[in-house]
């Protein structure tokens, strides 16, 4: 031991001499490198079962300077056991060996190596006073045109202004102009080396959002600018940036910035399980008892534009519909309703006032009674302003959270105020449903009364989707100008590495490719009816939507009952099958009981589920698949319930058929 340690002094000694580090970092399996040189700037090369995945390079310009000057290394193992209250799976254990690159001016950087990917984030030991980082310099080269998947900015003048909703752009890297900007989570296939790698960030936290743009086979970083002035649209207050500073961050002393991560999976189906957004994350700052932060299902107004029918009153924002959204969800067990936007006057930016239509208090304590808690719509800069008075005032009325709209930016005082709010809210014991806003990037873990995050194409979208006529293969097609059939077959690969999403599934009125169209008042859903109950199982979605009528669901018992009994959070997640872009078959476990779904594109198919997953015993099955005409006839569905004993011979699996856009959802209670 005492030879090791004169050695590292010596080599780090040579090293300070020639203001050079090279090093390398293996995982715990050893089959992930990472190959560090540091010199004027610092590059890396990631290496996976021997096979060179990409080159990297980084810098922070810290006050005006790069961080060179290199000097050295440290390094470290762990194990840790996590706990992951709301997470896709209750707890996890956690093993990465780490190496820190030291600089003589305390701008170092740390690597982590895990079996499935690569991070590193900057980590300053030695700044003092206020400082700038006018830009971070964040470049993946690998070294190929190879396929990407690239969800771009929807506001091509202000790219980094949006509401990070887009389907994904699947095309070669170089394939792009050099202006468009992507977000978070986006992935890279590497089809001739067996692997994929999803570039993503986590523990955000007061610095801006990571942004890439693709330059011939390199993926470069961008982000936005430190916020200078701002203006406010009228309808609803929300507060957008209209100037910016020439540089992207600012603070004071010493901090740890955001991690930088390159996961790495080799079969389509370990990517939806991947844990390293949470475990790098900083861990829950939520102390004590959190029995108060539940998950559940909501009776949702929004989608379904209020849209009661057969009832004696005039439905809307009044105290009789709501009532009625109450009483729907207590018959069938729902944990929530949300009052949605117009419970407060949108223009006046004031949530502390509610329209005299509603009687609050009274509506509370009428869910109260029926065991129905009550969520609030706001926009995020109108709660930042009224924090203390909303948290205090509705907390104490007996409001169980907000769900909170319209960031639309990505910058830091964007992350900054998410913080801020859930921080706040924590105190008031108010859960917190994130919309309008980038993907989860930690937050989850520091704060769980963050039970759900939008950035997701959900079904919202699909209320104003035109159809469009194009070419194809020489004859001219008409159908919908966005796949969300495709989407929701790819979305759960490479959103889903990163934590919740709010997709507010669903819908009864099911169509086909053919069928569809856009409608506002009582919309559609493509794909079959199948499809949407299976959202319920494949999504991470620890606060989910039922987002048609009450009425609507009255009328179809069978599916209501059975998306009412369905957990929203589990003990274990397994993918059991699927491709990207093509298909996925997901089974989760809640104690003994297990819930299996899959989903497929516009592609009918035919899978066979084999009962390895199970334990031996007895189970009561109830089993939801495409009915035989569902091709035509998008909401035809069959029923299937059985009571059978698991020994897992080899005659135990199933064959399924998948309609065009379909899916299957089931349910197996352990008896």
């Amino acid at each position: 031991m005492k030879r090791i340690f004169l050695t590292f002094c010596l080599m780090a000694s040579v090293f300070a001499i020639n203001a050079q580090v090279s090093a390398t970092l293996s995982s715990p399996n050893g089959k992930v490198k990472v190959e560090i040189n540091a010199d004027n700037e610092l590059t890396f090369k990631v290496i996976d079962n021997g096979t060179e995945l990409l080159n990297g390079t980084t810098d922070l310009l810290l006050n005006g300077k790069k961080a060179s000057q290199y000097n050295g290394t440290t390094t470290k193992s762990a194990k840790e056991h996590i706990d992951a209250p709301n997470y896709k799976l209750t707890s996890f254990d956690d093993e990465y060996n780490q190496l820190m690159v030291k600089n003589k001016n305390g701008v170092n950087i740390e690597f982590r190596a895990y079996n499935s990917g690569v991070a590193y984030r900057f980590v300053t030991t030695s700044t003092k006073g206020e400082w700038t980082v006018k830009d971070e310099v964040a470049e993946f080269d690998f070294g190929y045109n190879y396929t990407a998947y690239l969800p771009y900015s929807t506001n091509p003048q202000k790219p980094k202004a949006m509401a990070f909703q887009a389907t994904y752009d699947v095309g070669r890297i170089s394939s792009r102009p050099k202006d468009w900007e992507a977000f978070l989570p986006a992935t890279v296939e590497l089809d001739n080396k067996g692997a994929k790698v999803t570039l993503l960030e986590t523990d955000v936290e007061g610095y801006p959002g990571m942004f890439v743009k693709s330059e011939g086979t390199c993926l470069k970083a961008s982000f936005a600018p430190y916020p200078k002035a701002f203006d406010f649209y009228p309808w609803r207050v929300q507060k957008y940036v209209t100037d910016t500073e020439d540089f992207i961050a600012k603070g004071k002393g010493n901090r740890t910035f955001p991690w930088r991560v390159l996961a790495i999976t080799h079969e389509d189906k370990e990517m939806p399980t991947n844990t390293l957004a949470y475990s790098l994350a900083s861990p829950s700052r939520i102390k004590g008892d959190i029995s108060w932060i539940k998950p559940g299902k909501v009776a949702w107004d929004w989608w379904n534009d209020w849209g009661l029918s057969g009832v004696d009153f005039k439905a809307g924002i009044n105290q009789q519909t709501y009532k009625y959204y109450i009483d729907f969800a207590a018959k069938h067990g729902l944990e929530y309703i949300i009052l949605d936007e117009g419970w407060y006057n949108p223009k006046s930016g004031d949530m502390l006032t509610v329209i005299s239509e509603l009687d609050l208090p009274a509506l509370v304590q009428y869910g109260k009674q029926k065991n129905v808690g009550i969520i609030l719509w706001t926009v995020f800069n109108v709660l930042d302003a009224q924090l203390n008075e909303a948290c205090e005032k509705y907390a104490a009325m007996g409001i169980k959270g907000f769900k909170v709209d319209f960031m639309d930016r990505y910058d830091q005082e964007a992350t900054e105020m998410i913080y801020r709010i859930a921080d706040r809210c924590a105190q008031s014991h108010l859960v917190l449903d994130y919309h309008g806003i980038f993907a989860p990037q930690g937050i989850t873990r520091t704060y769980p009364n963050v039970i759900n995050f939008e950035a997701v194409f959900g079904m919202e979208e699909a209320k104003w989707t035109e159809r469009a006529k194009h070419q194809r293969d020489g004859r001219t097609v008409d159908e919908p100008s966005k796949d969300m059939p495709l989407y929701d077959v790819t979305f759960p690969y490479i959103r889903g590495m990163v934590g919740p999403v709010d997709f507010t599934p669903g819908g009864m009125r099911n169509a086909t490719k053919a069928d569809f169209q856009p409608i506002y008042n009582n919309p559609m859903t493509m794909g079959t009816r199948c499809h949407q109950l299976a959202h319920y199982i494949v999504h991470d979605s620890p606060l989910t939507m039922l987002a048609d009528a009450p009425t609507t669901y009255e009328k179809e018992p069978e599916c209501t009952k059975f998306i009412a009994s369905l957990p929203t959070v589990y003990d274990e997640m397994k993918v059991l099958d699927g491709k990207l872009g093509e298909y996925i078959i997901t089974a989760r476990r809640q104690g003994n009981n297990w819930y299996v779904a899959g989903e497929t594109n516009w592609n009918g198919r035919d899978v066979e589920l084999n009962s390895d997953f199970l334990p031996t015993g007895t189970y009561e099955l109830t089993a939801f698949f495409d009915g035989i005409n569902a091709d035509k006839a998008a909401t035809d569905y069959q029923v299937f319930q059985q009571t059978f004993t698991i020994t897992h011979s080899p005659q135990e699996h199933i064959k399924v058929h998948m309609a065009s856009g379909g899916g299957f959802a089931a349910k197996l209670i352990r008896k």
